[in-house]
């Protein structure tokens, strides 16, 4: 586990990156942080997926000048699908394929705004496989139809993405894509995240229904585990 930079179309970037044990080569993951930055929970996630056998990678998409523009432009790269973010998660594709301690097949994963850009990724034959997490649609859904796999989970109490995990299940059903979406009907928003806030700032978040719930974010583990060895290691 190292905090790395890896080359992007606007110069290197800084990273986050964890190794499994043993030699590989092993599929890579590229793990895209939610709205606070590569965290220490971020690393966490990434350091299971290593764990798991997944050579992964969490670019550090607010490291590109003043933090505050570097929020902006990132958002506004959600927002269109375009811009220095997207350049920035492609490049950190092709940093693992081209990895000789990576088998060539690149995952994605996110949460929140990570997960959207996973949505925004998984059309453009760039990835493997794709797993968002409470991630916000394409404005146009329709491009989904040429997505990779897609295994996504959400909450039903999340008042930020009603009616979404519908809509993705909808649009992969009728385009035939491999996927599995689940809502899980007992929690909102950032279920899989725990940050390890101070007691109060947790009394705000759970009120916001932005709080942490170990046994529906184990659930959507095993379900993104299992789906990936079925779409990176074949």
């Amino acid at each position: 586990m190292a905090d790395i930079t890896y080359p992007t179309p606007r110069g290197p970037l800084p990273a986050y990156e964890a190794q499994p044990a043993g030699s590989g080569p092993w599929p890579g993951v590229v793990v895209i942080q939610d709205a606070f930055g590569v965290t220490d929970d971020i690393r966490r996630s990434c350091d299971r997926l290593a764990a798991a056998g997944h050579l992964t990678l969490a670019p550090a998409l607010y490291r590109r000048g003043n933090r505050v523009g570097c929020v902006v432009r990132t958002l506004r790269a959600l927002a269109s699908g375009s811009g220095a973010a997207i350049d920035d998660l492609v490049a950190a594709r092709e940093a693992l394929a081209s990895d000789p301690r990576c088998s060539g097949k690149v995952g994605v994963i996110g949460f929140c705004m990570g997960g959207g850009f996973s949505l925004q990724l998984a059309p453009r034959g760039v990835f493997d496989v794709a797993a968002p997490n409470y991630g916000p649609l394409p404005k146009d859904t329709a491009v989904l139809a040429d997505s990779c796999p897609i295994v996504a989970s959400y909450g039903a109490r999340d008042w930020t993405m009603k009616n979404v995990a519908a809509t993705l299940e909808r649009v992969l059903t009728e385009a035939g894509v491999d996927h599995d979406v689940k809502e899980y009907p007992h929690v909102g928003h950032s279920f899989m995240n725990d940050w390890g806030a101070p007691a109060v700032l947790q009394l705000v978040t759970r009120a916001a229904g932005f709080s942490y719930s170990e046994p529906e974010a184990e659930d959507a583990w095993t379900r993104i585990l299992g789906f990936f060895d079925q779409h990176l290691r074949s």
